[in-house]
């Protein structure tokens, strides 16, 4: 009974998260699909501001992704006045990391100048950041709200949210890209445009809607702001600034296998693509299981409960690999089908078809990690797991994806492949080594 109790409370608590990061993933594909419409120079721009404008921002607000766990552990202690006290903190924290976010993406020369851009392209790509900087607060705003919600066990909401957006995005592309409405027709940098808007019409949503939520008060965010208190920044910083780390180790050694799979030509590039487009998207399952995982466990060792803690994170493992079993067969024994749907180009096929099966053994990897790291954030253990992904993901990860993809140290060069298999023993790596932690911390707990 209480192993479907454990299973409940966290397929309950993902499955709108899980919506909810679908959302946002949707309105990626929104905005490539309607820059596609305009020209080669438009969607050329969207996607790389777009690529500029996810690693500066993601990067800081990662940060953020210490507040789920901490404030559940003040929910499950019933120390519900102090949630609000941790996110007026984190406005603080969110208002530095911003003006950082705001500097980046209006003054982006260094970012702009690896990439050696054509001269309409560079001027769309700083149209979108300049556009982009506009939307920084709100996206921080937003994701304070997310934090808030998820760790107190509502998701819904962040769910509800998520989608209106979704709803948004496709009139607010056509008013600001195409000129609807007798609109300025903006192109490319159009849809960043409509991104500021719509994020800040969903961050005051959300706001106004929580502050006026009597099921909401007891927190008593709606009071005055709490003046920084720098050690609860310094508290909320040794959480979440490894966890930055730790996603920023992840981001840029995936970037990297990109950029050195670029040198084998644009077929091979493509194909990696669709592999890489197929792994993020199952990794929202894994994802959604961690989030709320981490929830569940932040909040029983708040509430003393290290028996239920140590047991949600075993659930979660075990839901996760589950559903990774099914997306690995899925994978595996449909992989020239899936590459079909993305391309028509029978080269991409050919060398994507193979790049999919390697997905199934890397979704595997990740379906264990996701879970495992984001219990231990619930434990608030976050150094350890930084390490880890620091020294593997770049190291066998992208050094051993080097050797076996473009040398011939380790037998002939096996090109793309050679890097999906490096990326698929690293993650294993990873997730091993990440759970053998999470059982260690989680027995020393209980004791």
């Amino acid at each position: 009974m209480m192993k479907s109790t454990s299973t409940s409370q966290i397929v309950h608590l993902a499955w709108p998260v899980l919506i909810a990061q679908l959302a946002l993933m949707a309105n990626a594909v929104i905005d490539t699909a309607m820059a596609g419409r305009l020209s080669a120079i438009d969607l050329a721009s969207v996607g790389i501001a777009a690529s500029i404008l996810s690693t500066v921002l993601m990067s800081l607000v990662s940060v953020l992704l210490a507040l789920p766990p901490i404030i559940s552990h003040f929910y499950g202690s019933n120390r519900h006045e102090e949630v609000g006290r941790e996110i007026h903190q984190s406005v603080w924290i969110s208002l530095a990391l911003a003006l950082i976010a705001i500097l980046v993406l209006c003054f982006p020369g260094p970012l702009i100048g690896i990439s050696h851009l054509e001269p309409l392209v560079e001027e769309k790509v700083r149209a979108y950041l300049l556009a982009s900087a506009f939307g920084v607060p709100a996206t921080f705003a937003l994701r304070i709200f997310l934090g808030f919600s998820t760790g107190i066990g509502r998701p819904r909401p962040v769910m509800f949210f998520n989608l209106l957006s979704l709803a948004l995005k496709v009139p607010l592309n056509m008013v600001f890209m195409y000129g609807l409405l007798n609109a300025p027709e903006m192109g490319g940098p159009g849809c960043a445009v409509a991104t500021a808007v719509d994020a800040w019409l969903m961050a005051a949503l959300a706001w106004i809607w929580c502050l006026r939520n009597p099921n909401y008060s007891e927190f008593r965010v709606n009071r005055r702001l709490a003046r920084p208190d720098m050690k609860a920044i310094g508290e909320f910083l040794k959480l979440g600034l490894p966890i930055a780390l730790t996603f920023i180790a992840d981001v840029t050694a995936f970037t990297f296998m990109a950029l050195f799979i670029a040198r084998l030509g644009p077929i091979f590039s493509a194909a990696h693509q669709i592999a890489a487009n197929l792994a993020a998207l199952a990794f929202m399952v894994p994802l959604a299981l961690g989030n709320a995982t981490s929830v569940l466990v932040g909040k029983n060792i708040g509430a003393k409960q290290y028996s239920e803690a140590r047991r949600i994170s075993w659930a979660g493992i075990r839901i996760s690999m589950t559903a990774g079993i099914v997306l690995c067969c899925i994978f595996w024994l449909g992989a020239p089908h899936i590459a079909a749907l993305y391309t028509s180009d029978p080269d991409v096929r050919k060398i994507a078809t193979p790049l999919i099966m390697l997905v199934a053994l890397y979704h595997m990897g990740d379906a264990l990690q996701a879970v495992a790291v984001n219990a231990l954030r619930g434990y608030k253990k976050s150094v350890i797991p930084m390490l880890i992904y620091a020294i593997l993901l770049w190291g066998p990860g992208l050094g051993g994806g080097v050797l076996l993809g473009l040398t011939d140290a380790l037998g002939p060069a096996r090109g793309a492949q050679g890097f999906w298999i490096a990326a698929i023993a690293s993650l294993w790596l990873v997730g091993i080594l990440v759970t053998l932690y999470l059982n260690a911390v989680s027995k020393r707990a209980r004791a």
